[in-house]
Order: C-alpha cells, then structure tokens, then sequence
C-alpha cells in the first residue's frame, strides 16, 4: 500500500479475535500507534504461574499480535472483576454499578485512553482513534477536541433495534422474559452514553448487513465499514461429513448459545414440539440464564450440554447434523461459522447477522424471526432428506473457508486508509 503515514490508536478491554485481527491487520501496515487494554500478558511470563489454574486459561487468551512496547494496560480492576466473578462476589460486578462491574472496566479505560490522547499526539502524527461500543465516549470527545477522527466498531446490532426487539418479546413469550438480556436492563445513562458515541464517530465499522441496517436514520450518512468476521481454521476437513447421516439413527439439531430468547431459543423449542417426533434430538449447548427446571417445563426432551472448551464444542459439533441459531438480535454470531466448518448445514434467521453464509437449499436455510413453523418445516426437510445431509455439510465448510480473519482485518484496514487519508 506503499508509505503510510496514517496512525490510529486502538483500545479494547479485552480482546477477541475481531479485534486481534485488526491489531494483527494494523502491525502489518504499520499504522498502529498504540493499543490501550486491561490485561495483557505474554504466554511465557512468570507471572502466570501464581495465577489460579481456573483463571490462568482466560489470562492466557490476553495475549497479543504486537510488541508489547506499543501495549498500554490497566489490569489491576480487570484482575479485580475476574477474581469477583470466579468466586461468585456477586455484589462487586453487579450490572452498571458493581466497583468491578463490566461498566466500571469499561469506563476507567476510556477515561484512560481520553487522558492519553494528548500524550500520543506529542509522539505520533495521530490520525484517528480506534474504539468500540461503551468503550468510546471519553476517548471520542477528547479526541474531537484534539481534531482526530473517531472510528466506532460496532459488533452488534445499535442498542434502539435490540431495546425494540426485546420488548415486543416479552410481550410475545412473557415465560421468557427473564432470559431476553441484550442490554435490557441498562440505565437510561448507558442508553444515552451509546447514543453519544454513534454521534461523535465519524466512520462506523459492522460486521453484518443485520448491524448495518440497525443503525438509526440519522447515522445512515456516517461513512460505513461491512467486514465479516472470520471462521476458524479447519482441521480434518472430510472427517464424519460425507456420510455422516447414516450414522444417527436420530437426526441431532444442535443450538449453541446463552441459553435466552435474544437467541431464539423460545422458537426453536416450540418448533421442536410442533413436530412431535421421537426421530430428533435437539442438543443445547450454553450457558444457563434460568434454573434448568425452567427449560425442561418448556421441552422435557431436549439434550443439554454444559459450556467447555473449544475444541470441545468443535468435537460436540461433529456428533450433530445440523445447527440452528433463530436469533432476533445479534452482530454477526461467530458460532454459525465454527459449525460449518465442522460440516453442518445451517437454519437461521438474518438477524444473525449471518444472511451472506447461506446459499439457500446448498449450505443451509434462512428463516424469518418469531417464527418456529418455518422452523419446524425446514427440520422437517433435513428429516426427510437425511442422504443429502452430507453434501451440504461439505458446502458449508467451504463456504465457511472463504472468510478469514486476514480478510476481515484488511477490508478494514484498506477502507480506513481510503477514508482518512
């Protein structure tokens, strides 16, 4: 891209893949200034080993693609948050106003990152800062202030959709109420501080047409960003697809998630029981937001499987046929992409925010929101076709290979530089 003189500063309290691929995407093009985290550690530090087996795997995924020179942390209150939540000290993480809530993780580092911007500038030719939804505000008005542009990642649907999603649903499934989550219960100020953040960014990047769309009218000028997020690398790319449908005498139906009805889970249960048959499994995989009693009242039948690693949940994956997610509000569920890559064929709704990874009757089906009868009738079609199972499994994952992590980071990247210089 020849002599790049651009230089953003990033910052995320945690990390995630999103966001290593455009640290990763921002090295290779060296336009990365600084990134601004909570925790970041190097997989061979001696630190971690005074740290707590259980809580050494999550310290672990703190790790980062760049020299740690360029890496700014705050792990003490993130260290407090995580110790709080291991050991069940329900009242110091308690939404919004816990001392070590998410809320107050967040805050501390925009206000940080806000504090530094200054610093930075005295160093670098900053262009632009780089920041994420409830992580911005702060760092977004200095920056405005400063005359840097404020680039706002936005990795699900903007809080007005899902609020109106969400409500409609408890109106509509009142027994799942309890289970809506997706920012229900945030304060009027948390709903106001997201509001500000979209108006001050001055390019919005998304990760599905779904978050896209969600943005409210008078943002829809703001120059947008659509880079899809990408799948896991596949491994044993033949192994149980081709075939793997005369294996189960039943057919698995697998959902992963938390376990609410933001997912749809509701949905795919009351379609489950419109079917009525004993030649279907549906495997559930997630974490609980109710008691499991609750559940079961709602379909006795179902197979439930507690969370585990990751490769576990890719090794659950191969012992099922197909997966389905009915989401009503998501960003883009990177879940969809992680079961087509072990070969299964997808059933789920655009909002998702996964529309572009079926190509419909080849990699699986799209089916509209609140909606279990399209459910239960695409269920019925994988009955009753159990042999073509496998060929659409073997499609899915090729669909899925198309989408990288490198790709991700650098549509961003090249978007960026076309935008800002």
């Amino acid at each position: 891209m020849g002599d790049i003189k651009m230089k953003i500063a990033l910052s995320h309290p945690t990390g995630n893949n999103n966001v290593r691929a455009v640290l990763s995407a921002f090295e290779e093009e060296d336009i990365l200034a600084y990134f601004s985290t909570t925790i970041s550690v190097s997989p061979n530090s001696f630190i971690l080993r005074f740290i707590p087996p259980s809580l050494r795997y999550e310290i672990l995924r703190r790790s980062f693609p760049i020299d740690s020179f360029k890496i700014n942390s705050m792990p003490a209150i993130e260290m407090a948050r995580l110790i709080s939540q291991k050991f069940g000290w329900h009242f110091w993480i308690r939404h919004e106003s816990g001392i070590v809530s998410v809320d107050q993780v967040y805050r501390k580092l925009d206000m940080k990152v806000a504090r530094k911007l200054p610093k930075l500038l005295k160093k670098f030719p900053l262009d632009a800062v780089y920041a994420y939804e409830d992580v911005a505000l702060e760092s977004f008005i200095k920056a405005k202030n400063l005359g840097i542009t404020c680039i706002y990642d936005l990795p699900i649907a903007y809080w007005e959709t899902r609020s109106k999603i969400m409500k409609e649903e408890a109106e509509r499934l009142p027994d799942w109420a309890g289970t809506l989550g997706g920012g229900v219960n945030d304060s009027p100020e948390k709903l106001a501080r997201k509001t500000k953040e979209l108006k001050l960014a001055d390019i919005v990047i998304v990760p599905s047409q779904f978050v896209k769309e969600s943005l409210p009218d008078w943002a829809k000028e703001k120059k947008v960003i659509l880079s899809h997020f990408g799948s896991p690398e596949i491994k044993n790319e033949s192994s149980g697809i081709i075939g793997k449908y005369k294996v189960n005498k039943s057919l698995r139906v697998l959902f992963v998630g938390s376990m609410g009805q933001r997912k749809g889970l509701g949905d795919l249960f009351e379609a489950v029981r419109l079917l009525g048959r004993n030649d279907i499994e549906l495997v559930v995989m997630g974490s609980l937001i109710e008691s499991l009693d609750f559940y079961k009242t709602q379909l006795s039948g179902f197979i439930y499987e507690p969370g585990r690693s990751h490769e576990q949940v890719l090794e659950l994956m191969r012992t099922c046929d197909v997966f389905c997610l009915p989401s009503l509000a998501e960003g883009r569920a990177l879940v969809m992409q992680e079961a087509m890559s072990q070969g299964l064929p997808l059933i789920i709704t655009p909002n998702t925010g996964g529309e572009d990874l079926v190509i419909e009757g080849e990699t699986g089906y799209l089916v509209p929101i609140r909606s279990p009868i399209k459910i239960a009738e695409k269920l019925t079609w994988f009955l009753e076709n159990r042999d073509k199972i496998g060929v659409m499994g073997k499609k899915a994952q090729e669909h899925a290979k198309m989408y990288t992590w490198k790709k991700y980071g650098s549509k961003i990247v090249d978007d960026l530089i076309k935008s800002i210089n």
